[in-house]
């Protein structure tokens, strides 16, 4: 079964862009950094805006966030490009004639909702500063160079 990377991407888009702040960041340059095309970047950046998380500028590489990354939980990164997608989700496609079947469904979902409200708790105190800051700390300096970064990649 596939799972979804969104959040994971998404995070790396976000920071990106606060790590190159002021430098141009096209889609094409952030793509390279998550190992993916431009066309999915500028998706997750279109579902960014449409929730309020950044600005852009239509044809120039000028995406920037609209508040600071101390205010960006990241349960709103989440809801921006998963929407109220639940973390868990249950087996709906059961046998229906059995009980065991049906019920062991609605009594897991009971406990899915309270994995589902301390998850989106966590992530509420989560901010996307938070995640800035640990980068800083595994890699043990307050300073980065965008472009040699992904040089060394290529």
């Amino acid at each position: 079964m596939k799972y979804s990377t969104k959040l994971s991407d998404t995070i790396h888009l976000l920071s990106f862009l606060c790590l190159g702040e002021g430098k141009k960041m096209t889609s094409a340059r952030i793509a390279e950094s998550v190992k993916t095309n431009p066309a999915y970047i500028r998706q997750l950046m279109s579902a960014l805006k449409k929730a309020g998380l950044i600005s852009t500028v239509q044809g120039q590489a000028q995406a920037a966030l609209t508040r600071p990354a101390e205010q960006i939980s990241m349960l709103d990164i989440y809801r921006a490009v998963e929407g109220n997608k639940p973390l868990l989700h249950l087996d709906i496609h059961t046998n229906p004639e059995c009980g065991v079947g049906v019920n062991i469904q609605l009594a897991a979902g009971d406990f899915y909702r309270e994995v589902q409200e301390a998850a989106e708790k966590k992530m509420q105190e989560i901010s996307l500063q938070d995640i800035i800051d640990r980068f800083y700390e595994r890699i043990g300096t307050e300073e980065i160079d965008l472009a040699t970064d992904i040089e060394k990649q290529a």
